[in-house]
């Protein structure tokens, strides 16, 4: 199998070529091309309450999509995810990773998809009340709305609610103002989270809660 991230950090796109006999797994609807004759199955992921968990909770939809090329020869297709935005890949060894809701798009046969309890801090944080955790061996690909920044944390760091895409399960997230009382609620910023612990967190430049509340006053009642 071949993938390539291709298109501008805000307009990226997924461009697949399956060889002879291989599959690739993706969000439903993900599929925005593709050559004629590759053949499409609609499933649930890992059964009917998992699917259930992963649209109700996860915030994914209730059904994934596994493309494969039964014919001779490569067959490509795209893949998009809903929102403008980068797309990034990474590679799993028999290690997970967690995803804030909506942020997976596709993966290989080897890696599985379930959903974990995030916390109260998670639900309040805009990162939803389930995250999902994805594991086992093989590529990854998530995106999210903006451009996508990786920060290798060891100790604390702060980041704005609704902006944290994906982190290693080592890292825990703890709520809290982002200043003194007064300038949390007069200088615009709020809450926060404040990620602890060593690993990656993925962190998007752009929010669709920040992208809502600016459009929203626009529109006259």
């Amino acid at each position: 199998m071949k993938a390539e991230i291709k298109g501008s950090a805000a307009f990226a796109y997924l461009d697949v070529e399956l060889d002879e006999g291989e599959t690739i797994t993706t969000e439903s609807d993900a599929m925005s091309s593709m050559d004629a004759d590759l053949d499409l199955t609609a499933q649930f992921n890992g059964g009917f309450f998992t699917g259930l968990a992963r649209k109700f909770f996860g915030g994914e939809t209730l059904f994934i999509s596994k493309f494969t090329n039964n014919v001779t020869g490569t067959r490509r297709l795209t893949l998009v995810q809903p929102t403008p935005g980068e797309v990034k890949c990474i590679e799993l060894n028999g290690d997970s990773f967690c995803l804030q809701p909506g942020a997976f798009l596709a993966c290989t046969d080897g890696v599985d998809l379930g959903v974990r309890w995030a916390g109260f801090t998670s639900f309040i944080a805009r990162e939803g009340l389930f995250k999902l955790e994805v594991s086992g061996n093989g590529k990854l690909w998530y995106g999210a709305y903006g451009a996508l920044l990786e920060r290798e944390i060891d100790g604390e760091y702060i980041i704005d609610t609704s902006h944290i895409v994906g982190y290693d399960p080592s890292i825990k997230l703890k709520l809290q103002l982002a200043g003194g009382i007064f300038s949390s609620l007069f200088g615009g910023e709020g809450l926060v989270t404040r990620v602890v612990g060593k690993g990656k967190v993925v962190i998007q430049t752009r929010s669709i809660a920040g992208l809502t509340s600016w459009i929203n006053p626009k529109f006259p009642m």
